[in-house]
């Protein structure tokens, strides 16, 4: 191949590269407003179907329970049909469940629309981890994933502040039915534009474009996953997504705001400021994280720091401690970007397995964090519930005391210390596959 032809090809797969992956993205974005809307809707949910505090935990955690269970098979999915078929279809099923959710009064329904939601779009982020092990460098992976997780947030972000002033205007359900609709255009579009990597279209490889040997595998999805399952340096990462991932997921996508507004009597906009702090914060640290990680061929030391920082930044939820309006948002922004520490095991998943097993290996250890918060979700408002005394406001809506929080939380801070544990036992992989 000519030069000049190798800087056509490497052109043309950047475009085609980069198209497939906003696509993915926007797919993910979808995924990522579902997934913490119910935090700004908790009052509006309340009242539609008279949901308690474990009761609203349950229809929240819907989406986590579908979530949890698809990681794996999306793993197997994502290495055995690729990024295009699993996202598209995944597309379609996350639409017609938010129509079940937005159009529904059953509680039963909504919770059944809500884990329809979560089916659908669990299949996007290992989707998008396959195409990107396919279609950047290697060296490029652990940046990628920051970026995907950065550019997801703002789905997560549009889902804070935005939401809470989009519902002055018009209804809950109204939103989440516009959701369905874009849900069910993007798989459309993701089906037409993206392939699955280069060869599909007509292009040698990322190692063939870096003047390296293909890596090679023979063996079925089956034995794949019981290799990974089997690897014990899989394990650590999973622990530690399941406590500090899930203990994220029910702050952000659920418990925070009523926090805020109960403790702090912060209104409903002021609390939802400090859910766009957390995200912007996760946002920002994913990125961040991933680039430095790259950049200094470490993984563990990194993943270890953003964790105690986390957990040293946790300490005044947990004791529920009264701070002003400044002093908490701060704190939120320090969570969100802190908690990115989790997000480095995905990396190190993908490099103590086979390259050919990267959709699966990655997918058994995402499944942990939405584990954490189908567990957590629920488990935080039954504590809460117990320990009530039937305050509500004129609505009709459970408020907790001070108390109910510390309680709560003290179950979160339980499975923070389990992570903590687990990241002594972290295998480093100098960024390469081991």
């Amino acid at each position: 191949m000519s030069p000049s032809q190798a800087s056509l090809q490497q052109g043309r797969a950047s475009r085609l590269r980069w198209l497939g992956y906003g696509l993915l993205i926007a797919a993910y974005m979808l995924g990522y407003f579902h997934r913490m809307a119910p935090a700004v809707l908790s009052a509006e949910l309340q009242a539609a179907f008279n949901a308690s505090g474990a009761t609203l935990g349950v229809l929240s955690a819907s989406y986590f329970y579908a979530y949890t269970l698809m990681q794996i098979p999306s793993g197997v999915l994502a290495d055995t049909l690729g990024a295009r078929s699993v996202v598209s279809l995944g597309g379609l099923i996350a639409g017609f469940g938010a129509l079940v959710f937005g159009l529904t009064d059953s509680l039963w329904l909504a919770c059944v629309g809500r884990f329809f939601v979560g089916m659908g779009v669990s299949v996007v982020f290992i989707a998008i981890l396959k195409y990107t092990a396919q279609w950047f460098l290697d060296r490029q992976f652990a940046t990628v994933t920051g970026l995907t997780i950065l550019l997801g947030n703002i789905g997560g972000l549009t889902a804070a502040m935005p939401l809470a002033w989009t519902l002055e205007y018009t209804t809950w359900r109204s939103i989440i039915v516009a959701l369905a609709i874009t849900s069910l255009l993007v798989a459309l579009m993701v089906w037409w534009v993206v392939r699955n990597k280069p060869a599909d279209a007509g292009l040698p490889s990322m190692r063939q474009l870096e003047g390296k040997t293909e890596h090679t595998y023979q063996g079925t999805w089956r034995q794949g996953l019981l290799t990974v399952l089997k690897n014990r340096d899989t394990w650590p990462c999973f622990f530690i997504n399941l406590g500090l991932g899930g203990s994220f997921f029910s702050l952000a996508g659920l418990w925070g705001v009523p926090f805020l507004r109960d403790v702090h009597g912060f209104g409903r906009a002021i609390a939802a400021n400090h859910t766009s702090m957390l995200m912007i914060g996760f946002a920002l640290g994913s990125m961040l994280l991933g680039m430095v990680s790259d950049r200094l061929g470490r993984r563990r030391p990194v993943m270890f720091i953003f964790m105690v920082a986390f957990f040293v930044c946790w300490l005044p939820l947990q004791m529920a401690m009264a701070m002003p309006q400044w002093l908490s948002m701060t704190i939120f922004f320090l969570l969100g970007f802190f908690v990115t520490g989790y997000t480095i095991t995905l990396s190190v998943a993908k490099e103590v397995n086979l390259p050919a097993h990267s959709g699966m290996a990655t997918g058994v250890v995402n499944t942990a964090p939405f584990l954490g918060g189908a567990v957590l979700q629920p488990l935080v408002g039954w504590v809460m519930d117990l320990t009530w005394q039937g305050g509500v406001n004129s609505e009709g809506i459970r408020l907790y005391a001070q108390g109910d929080y510390r309680a709560g939380f003290i179950v979160l801070s339980v499975f923070l210390v389990v992570s903590l544990v687990a990241a002594f036992r972290v295998r480093e992989t100098y960024c390469r596959s081991v």
